[in-house]
Order: structure tokens, then sequence, then C-alpha cells
């Protein structure tokens, strides 16, 4: 059975993968920039701290691939002030760039601040002052993470992000399903929903405060809605049938949903507010896994109307259905990056199976990983990595690849199973 059929199987029969184990998260560079600039990230100076600031914002800019950071143990000094810092003796290591900072503890929050300096002229690239509270002392770093990466890469870090995914425990017969979200660092993860029923297709909310997904919790598809910070969820879609593959709207106010309410599975805008649905597309074939474009206007969808799975594009408004993959025998699971650039796929051939990455203008292909079971690909927020599914065995993990295959990690679970990824836009 192909991937396609597989994943159709599992929304009408509550069908999921291999069990799984929930647990902390790790992330291995298995892949790096051999260009990678050296940094050394200074211990921060720190008063009474329940974190160590500057260790975070070394691992984030170090599994980004795109930092060589320099341990603590190598420094010549640990300057906390742009005065105390000898420029020379950092520059005959090798280091292009050096950040220091203080977190300073004021009433019952905390002073964070930091610098980042060129190392070959002295001079300071970068310099903020921050308030935080001892609980967001994290989030923070990510931030400061977030600052020197767009100042030294032009571009916007995806650090400060957040990760939602699948986890499934089995305890004889019974299973537990779990919908996690975590930092995108793996850090914080927390169960938002769990069920002994499936849970399947966690799907952000534009504002990255809202998730939808699909539970079984009632022996049937249903659709979901749930706000992160209460806990709040409505169910959106329990019709006859498939209820699946919810992709929100950009502006927050709509779902396009798979139903088969109607008889074979077609696509829906479901809007929120007045819960009216409007039938999309009219095929006696399977369309299924919308994904809206940035703009609002077209709505990408896998179908096998050409007798193998392919992606379609179809106006928001209605209108013609037009095949836009013709490179492989099956292309499926489509998602936009945020900058409309781009869109990624499962991309197959003879039941092989790879993420890939078409060029929206010029339409070519190039395939990111190497197989041969890769599923669930979801764009960075920068539009400059891919967050995807993959098996090994019977193992399901999760990796993450850049748009242009030169930098690759692996998101590691202890003793664990993973699976269909979403990477938060904000």
């Amino acid at each position: 059975m192909n991937l396609f059929k597989r994943l159709i199987l599992a929304s009408v029969i509550g069908t999921c993968f291999a069990p799984a184990v929930n647990a902390e998260m790790s992330i291995e560079i298995t892949e790096g920039i051999e260009s990678a600039m050296p940094i050394a990230i200074v211990p921060f100076a720190s008063q009474g701290a329940s974190l160590d600031v500057s260790s975070v914002v070394d691992s984030d800019l170090t599994r980004s691939g795109y930092f060589k950071t320099l341990s603590p143990q190598q420094m010549p000094a640990k300057p906390t002030s742009a005065d105390a810092i000898n420029f020379p003796s950092w520059q005959s290591i090798g280091q292009n760039y050096i950040v220091i900072g203080r977190v300073q503890p004021n009433g019952g929050q905390y002073n964070v601040e930091f610098q980042l300096f060129d190392v070959a002229n002295g001079s300071q690239l970068l310099g903020y002052r921050m308030t935080s509270s001892a609980n967001d002392l994290r989030k923070t770093a990510h931030h400061i993470s977030d600052m020197i990466y767009e100042k030294l890469l032009g571009k916007k870090g995806v650090f400060s992000g957040r990760i939602a995914y699948i986890t499934t425990t089995r305890q004889g017969d019974q299973s537990n399903h779990k919908l996690m979200v975590a930092d995108a660092d793996g850090a914080n993860a927390q169960a938002v929903a769990t069920s002994i029923e499936p849970l399947m297709s966690p799907a952000w909310s534009p504002d990255a405060k809202r998730l939808a997904y699909v539970s079984f919790e009632k022996k049937s598809a249903a659709v979901y809605t749930q706000t992160l910070a209460t806990g709040q969820r409505e169910r959106i879609a329990e019709f006859p049938g498939i209820n699946g593959a919810p992709a929100w709207s950009p502006d927050g106010s709509k779902l396009a949903v798979t139903l088969s309410k109607d008889g074979s599975p077609d696509i829906y805008i479901l809007d929120l507010g007045s819960r009216n649905v409007t039938k999309l597309t009219k095929n006696r074939a399977i369309d299924t896994e919308p994904t809206w474009s940035p703009d609002g206007k077209t709505i990408v969808f896998t179908s096998d109307r050409g007798g193998k799975p392919q992606l379609y594009s179809i106006p928001v408004q209605g209108g013609e259905e037009k095949r836009i993959t013709f490179s492989g025998s099956y292309n499926a699971r489509a998602s936009f990056s945020p900058d409309g650039k781009f869109i990624t796929m499962v991309h197959g051939n003879g039941g092989d199976y790879r993420i890939g990455v078409m060029d929206v203008n010029s339409k070519s292909i190039s395939v990111l990983t190497s197989g041969p079971l890769d599923e669930s690909p979801s764009f960075a927020p920068n539009s400059d990595m891919v967050l995807y599914a993959s098996r090994k065995g019977n193992m399901g993990y999760l990796s993450a690849v850049s748009i242009n295959g030169r930098m690759q990690q692996k998101l590691v679970f202890d003793s664990s199973e993973v699976r269909e990824p979403a990477w938060s836009p904000k």
C-alpha cells in the first residue's frame, strides 16, 4: 500500500503509525555548513538566575549549522563588559564574532542585556537590554539568538518558534495518544491534548495561538480547534465519513478541510464564524491535504484523479483545477513557504518517499532528503528550513533540512517515536 492510500486509510479508521513513547527531545546536526562562522558566546555574568541564558544562545546558534561556537574552556578570557574585551586575543584564535552579556535581578524579574561585536575591527554590531521573568528566561535567550542570527545572516531566526507533533504509547491493548507542543529546541514539551483514540494532523493558526487537529475520541473523525493559553477546545467539523486535514486560512477566519459527507473525499472551506461549509472540489477521486497560498487566493491539494497522487491548485473562490506537479510518480502533502516562493511536498518514485521543494515560478523540484520513508513536511517561519517525519524500520523520528539541502538536523526522542510535525508560523 502506498503512502497516500495509507494516510487516507488512517483518516477513515483511525489507524496510526507504530507505538511511541513521549520523551525529551535533543537535536543532532547530521550535516552542517562547511563555512560555519566562528563565534564565541562568552558565559553571561549572572546573579541568581535559574537558567544559563548564554548556554541556550550557544546551543541555538550551534544547532543552526551556520555557526561554530567556541567552548568556554578554549576562551582566552571571559569578559562581561566591552572595555574588558582584548580583541587581538580573540582574533588570534580565529574568532569572527564575540557575544557578551549580563543577567541581573530587578525586583521579581531580571534585566538581560547582550552585545555582539565584530572581532576584526572591534565594533559593536548589536546591543539590547530587555526585562524577563524567571519563567521567560529561555524565551528571552531564544529571542537573543534570533537577533544575532538575523544580524549576521540577513534572515530571520526560528529559535523562538514552537513545534507541534503527535506521540503514541501503548500499554497492553490500550493506546494513549498525545498532541505535544514544544519549543523549537525541544524544551518545555507539553501535552495539549490526550486521548485513548488517535489524534492526527495538527495545524497552527496564523497567530500561533491555536491548533486545529483531528481526533477520533468519539470513535469517528472530527476536527477540533484548541486555544493553547486556556486549553479551550471546540469541535468544528463532525460530518459523516472523513473529517480531516485541517489547514488555516492566512487570516485565521477559515479552515480548508477534507470531507466525504457527500460521497468521495473533497476539499471544503469551513467558515469558523458561521460554521458554513462550501464545497471547493467536485471529483470522484480522492482530494485531500489542502494548503493555502500565503496570499489566501489559492488552495493546493493532493488528488489521485490522474491515477496517482499529484498536486493540484484551485482558486479559493472556485474555478479551474490545475495540476502543478509532473515530475515523479507521487507528489503529496504540500506546504507553502511563508514567503510564497516554494512548496514542499512528499516526492516519491517506486515506493521511495523523500522531501522535495518546488520553485513556485519554475515548477522545478529539488529533492532534499534521502528517504525512503520521509513525510509530513512543514516550513519554518523564515522559509529556510523544512521540518519532516521519517522512518527507519519500526522507528519514527523528526528531522529538519535547509531548502538548499546543505544543513540537516535529526530531532532525537529518547526511546520514542513521533510523527506529523508542524512548525509554528511565529
